[in-house]
């Protein structure tokens, strides 16, 4: 019995004038059936009371939590895809740069090469042009010496035989005839060093 319950029966049986006698055994553990029926009724209103207001807004606040959260886990599923995909595309863009920059690096050295070639190729041809233009350069000189050599030669030739006849020798014959032996000796003297 509860401790106001106790109080009450105390206060009713001096009311009633009987023997304030403690309740004992089962009257102890089993409560008075005015209180189980004034419990199932505060029981039946609490309940119905939570049935009518609480426990829907309870269910509507889990409810709501539960698709706030399913919400969530979907959203966090959909960016987690998407930044997979990002990531593959970021991969593959990488690639593509790595490739790509492979690609220009591969045609900078082609071109370097053909650009090396061409100046080689180049600098062949002019070395070329110029041993052509100093050979013909020095055969121009060296005619140019002979022809020189020749003709002091042969007035020289003139000139000493007059002195050594003693009378004036017929010049254009007597050049011809000095002449015509300065090419022979010539000839024979390019004919001995073309044979080395």
């Amino acid at each position: 019995m509860s401790y106001l319950a106790t109080i009450f029966w105390f206060a009713a049986a001096e009311a009633e004038g009987t023997s304030t006698e403690e309740p004992s055994g089962t009257d102890l553990i089993l409560p008075a059936i005015d209180e189980l029926i004034w419990g199932a009724v505060a029981f039946s209103v609490v309940l119905f009371v939570l049935n009518k207001f609480a426990f829907p807004k309870l269910r509507e606040a889990v409810e709501g939590r539960e698709k706030q959260i399913q919400s969530d886990l979907e959203a966090a599923e959909r960016a987690r895809t998407e930044a997979e995909q990002e990531k593959r595309q970021y991969q593959q863009q990488i690639a593509d740069a790595r490739s790509e920059a492979n690609r220009i690096v591969e045609e900078a050295r082609q071109q370097a090469e053909q650009v090396r070639k061409d100046i080689t190729a180049r600098a062949q041809t002019e070395a070329e042009q110029i041993v052509t233009r100093a050979r013909e350069s020095i055969e121009a000189e060296r005619s140019s010496t002979i022809q020189e050599l020749q003709s002091t030669i042969a007035t020289m030739s003139i000139q000493l035989a007059e002195k050594v006849v003693g009378r004036s020798i017929d010049a254009s014959a007597q050049r011809e005839l000095v002449d015509a032996y300065i090419r022979d000796v010539a000839g024979m003297g390019n004919g001995a060093g073309s044979n080395n």
